[in-house]
């Protein structure tokens, strides 16, 4: 029996004592004491968790210490019950030989790794199925557990059955595996222990390992296949507990081990490798009580919401350029990484174990595949490895060159030389950062034409990328507390690496097809890797990340061996990579200023083409679903009109050419109904033609044909876009004020996001307005049943039909937990962005009502608004209006643009939404 090491187990509870206590209510009271008994037993849980939480704030590192007594707690509830219904209510004087019973500990319970919310896991086992008296003693004190509010998962099953089904279950073998003697008949458990490890563990070695590694990957599958998704699950994601729980399960099955510890006494660990074990499981332990203590029930991913909570527990605190929650979260994610070191050389040794005891018999008896050399290492079996111990310490250039070589040849690097990379790795000082040919094999490698991303990945678990650059490592598992970014910056930027790389060969053509083609003009490739590999080396820093990141570049640039220009191009680069994405969703892009802008930055095609793979490959990295083929165009539209303008010297045409030449096009689209365009085409202005795509223009006249033929007073088409990625929603009605401020509020009800606003009125009077929307997954409306909903809830809010205002309140945030987040509105006006127009930029906390309710403030205060750019951080939504005042002018007068902002800030506030749901 594995004993448990608990400090004072007295104060934690006192077994003796409360027995004592349930006996006397039983003496007293018999058959009506059970009550009271389940209250008795009921406080000395709660005094026990009590104490079990008291000790975990005055150490709220020590994991192994609380689940030990949380263990423990359970063990003497579990004995006081068993001994109560054993002695009390179903008493027997002398017990034939069936009626027997033992009481095992399985799972997290088995190996005392319980939080205070964790299943009470116990195997009730019998020596023979029709027991009656021990069917009433389970079922008994099944029901006290119960009383108590614990989650108890159990199984009653005879030795014989318990042995047939751990062969045939590997779940239930895994339980057994780390079963643990809580009560009852100890030689029936010693015979259940001695049958397990002779029927069912022997022999079937080779295929617990592969089924235990098969469930570990189809497990991360399920997670998120990363360590380092910024919501981890602390028991089931990849580098958690359950990572370390399955080197545990492998090494006792195969050798036998009855704790941790004894993993280096086998060989499977190193002392400083079991250290570092010991450590990180105490650490996720710890995490894992705090997450249960603080939500009261059992709770393993860790959202925002906990990770403040948590890191407060655990005495974090703020630093300048990053939070206390990041420095946590950072600490978690090195640990998570440490777990994913120890599974490679664990499995690497179990790997040669297996290798070595591999009989061969037949033709090939006694053959094995001979090993060559590879400037100076082994490599055997798709790996490579170092010939000897000391390789690395003799020349430590090796710890890049090693790295280099298994990317180049398509190699693995063996597991043992990982272990000796990530032991040396601390060789690489500044004169190793500093030789030449250091940073020629490292920029060989980051620009790799095979695959980068999964070397440095390698490279980067090792340690070594961190001290190699040390920027870089300051990055290493640094998350950032939002909801918008997926991964640390560590992963992402080895994640847009990949990416970058992908696109070069050509595997993503179809969702980038201008970053395919430019990744073969620009002038130097290993220039764009470099920039992509820095875009982010200075977040965390305080500061703005971008400025102090071109510093950076301006510094390790030439260490890398990079030219001056591809130094400068390099830091450009890095200075100003939002640039493209900033202008290409919070702009217009019809409106000539804002290329002007854009290209009085960028200055040359050079410089357009690396910006536009950079932010491509930024974009996508961040995660999931965060690129999508609006983005991808509204992108392309500003690299091509950059590029025009870049290539000329000036934009091809003037604004009338641009208008006939816009013209000419929509007619041949129209065919037999190009007489529209003279038509319809008057009533609307040049600004129209210029603003709208040549597609949309054709369906605008047409709709308005047809509404003006039947004599339609609102026409509302709806058509779903493959190109945009979205929903065209086009209105013509009658212009009133507020017409905007309505339609968005009716989308808002229908469930879409709108992502695009274009707001023009005829000459006659009527207004055409042209939305793109989206889903909440940023998916677009395409069935007819999601098309209708759209067009009911515009034409109610429309006639007034329905209450805008209350029936906004009551719609949930897009994201749940985006509460947990400090996201203060502003409000910033810019009056050289355009020459017509005052760009309004509001950010605010994202919610389906805030483009009805900020274009209703917009209306409030007698603007118009001629167009909205929306874009979705997360949490944070930054809308981008241009408008005028009822003169058609520019707001300028201070006086004016501060009530405007006053408005604005109030529409998109927590106050505002907390005002109008109470109401």
């Amino acid at each position: 029996m594995k004993s448990l090491n608990v400090p004072n187990q007295r104060a934690v509870i006192d077994r003796r004592a409360l027995a004592d206590a349930i006996h006397a209510l039983v003496e007293d009271q018999g058959e009506k004491a059970r009550g009271q008994i389940v209250q008795l037993l009921r406080d000395a849980l709660e005094q026990g968790r009590a104490e079990i939480a008291r000790r975990l704030t005055e150490k709220p590192s020590a994991g192994h210490e609380c689940t030990g007594a949380q263990a423990f707690l359970i063990d003497q509830i579990v004995r006081v019950v068993h001994d109560h219904v054993t002695a009390h209510v179903y008493p027997v004087a002398n017990r034939s030989s069936a009626e027997r019973l033992t009481l095992i500990a399985v799972g997290g319970y088995g190996r005392a790794e319980m939080a205070p919310h964790s299943d009470v896991d116990i195997a009730f086992i019998t020596p023979t199925r029709r027991a009656p008296w021990c069917e009433q003693v389970i079922e008994a004190m099944l029901y006290y557990l119960w009383d108590l509010g614990l989650k108890v998962g159990h199984s009653s099953r005879t030795v014989d059955d318990t042995m047939r089904m751990a062969r045939e279950d590997l779940t239930i073998r895994t339980a057994l595996l780390e079963g643990r003697f809580i009560w009852g008949d100890r030689a029936l458990y010693d015979e259940t222990s001695r049958r397990f490890w002779a029927e069912v563990a022997k022999g079937s070695e080779r295929q617990f390992l592969t089924q235990k590694l098969e469930e570990r990957n189809q497990r991360h599958k399920r997670m998120g296949d990363s360590r380092y998704v910024v919501e981890p699950n602390v028991k089931d994601g990849k580098g958690g507990l359950r990572d370390l729980q399955t080197l545990y399960w492998i090494g006792k099955y195969m050798h036998r081990v009855r704790s941790a510890a004894e993993l280096v006494d086998v060989g499977l660990f190193t002392r400083a490798e079991y250290r570092s074990f010991r450590r990180a499981e105490g650490f996720l332990l710890a995490v894992r009580c705090h997450m249960h203590i603080i939500t009261g029930r059992a709770e393993d991913r860790l959202t925002f919401d906990l990770q403040r909570e948590v890191a407060a527990r655990m005495n974090f605190a703020d630093r300048p350029g990053k939070s206390a929650v990041e420095r946590f979260m950072q600490f978690y994610f090195l640990q998570a990484r440490r777990v994913g070191s120890l599974t490679a050389v664990f499995l690497s040794h179990l790997d040669d174990e297996f290798a070595g005891k591999r009989a061969r018999t037949g033709f090939f008896a006694g053959w094995s595949q001979k090993s060559r050399m590879l400037k100076g290492y082994r490599v055997f079996a798709g790996k490579i490895a170092a010939p000897s111990d000391d390789w690395f310490r003799k020349d430590p250039v090796r710890l890049i060159e090693v790295f280099q070589l298994a990317e180049a040849n398509g190699l693995e690097i063996h597991p043992e030389t990982m272990r000796l990379a990530d032991r040396d790795s601390a060789l690489i000082k500044s004169d190793i950062r500093e030789d030449a040919r250091a940073n020629a094999l490292f920029l060989e490698l980051l620009a790799g034409r095979n695959d980068p991303e999964t070397v440095l990945r390698w490279m980067n678990d090792a340690g070594v990328f961190g001290r190699f650059v040390p920027d870089f490592g300051r990055v290493n598992a640094q998350m950032q507390f939002d909801m918008y970014h997926h991964y640390t910056v560590d992963e992402h930027t080895i994640r847009a690496i990949g990416l970058l790389n992908r696109i070069e060969k050509g595997e993503l053509v179809s969702d980038h097809p201008r970053s395919t083609r430019l990744i073969h003009r620009v002038n130097s490739r290993r220039a764009i890797y470099v920039a992509v590999l820095l875009h982010d080396i200075a977040k965390g820093r305080g500061g703005d990340h971008s400025v102090l990141g071109a510093e950076v570049a301006h510094e390790l640039c030439p260490r890398f061996g990079l030219n001056d220009n591809e130094t400068d191009l390099v830091a450009w680069l890095v200075r100003q990579h939002l640039l493209m994405s900033a202008t290409a969703f919070k702009r217009d892009l019809t409106d000539p200023k804002t290329i002007e802008d854009f290209v009085s930055q960028v200055q040359s095609l050079e410089r357009l083409r690396n910006l536009m793979i950079l932010t491509a490959v930024d974009i996508r990295a961040v995660g999931p679903g965060t690129w999508n083929s609006w983005k991808g165009q509204l992108l392309g539209e500003l690299y091509d009109a950059g590029q025009e303008r870049l290539r000329l010297g000036h934009m091809r045409d003037g604004r009338k050419q641009r208008v006939a030449a816009k013209r000419e096009a929509v007619a041949e689209r129209l065919g037999s109904r190009s007489p529209l365009v003279a038509q319809v085409g008057k009533l609307l202005d040049d600004s129209y033609w210029i603003a709208e795509p040549e597609d949309v223009i054709a369906r605008n006249l047409v709709q308005y044909e047809v509404a003006r033929e039947i004599e339609e007073h609102l026409s509302i088409h709806c058509e779903f876009d493959e190109e945009r990625g979205a929903t065209l929603v086009s209105v013509i009605a009658a212009d009133h004020p507020g017409l905007f401020y309505r339609i968005a509020g009716g989308i808002a009800l229908a469930g879409a996001n709108i992502i695009d606003a274009r707001i023009h009125t005829a000459r006659s009077g009527w207004a055409v307005d042209n939305f793109l929307v989206q889903d909440p997954l940023g998916k677009p409306f395409r069935e007819g049943q999601q098309i209708e909903r759209l067009k009911k809830a515009i034409a109610d809010a429309l006639a007034n039909r329905i209450e805008l205002v209350p029936k906004l309140a009551a719609r949930p945030l897009p994201h749940t937990r985006s509460g947990t987040f400090d996201v203060a509105p502003r409000v910033t006006f810019d009056n050289n962005a355009s020459n017509r127009f005052t760009v309004i930029e509001v950010n605010a906390r994202d919610r389906p009502a805030l483009l009805n309710r900020l274009a209703r403030a917009l209306f409030e205060s007698n603007l118009v608004v001629q167009s909205a750019h929306i874009t979705a951080y997360g949490e944070r939504a930054a809308d981008t209006f241009y408008v005028t005042d009822l003169t058609g002018d520019k707001v300028t007068a201070d006086n004016r643009l501060a009530e405007i902002e006053a408005r604005l800030l109030d529409a998109g506030s927590d106050r505002r939404q907390r005002q109008l749901e109470e109401a």
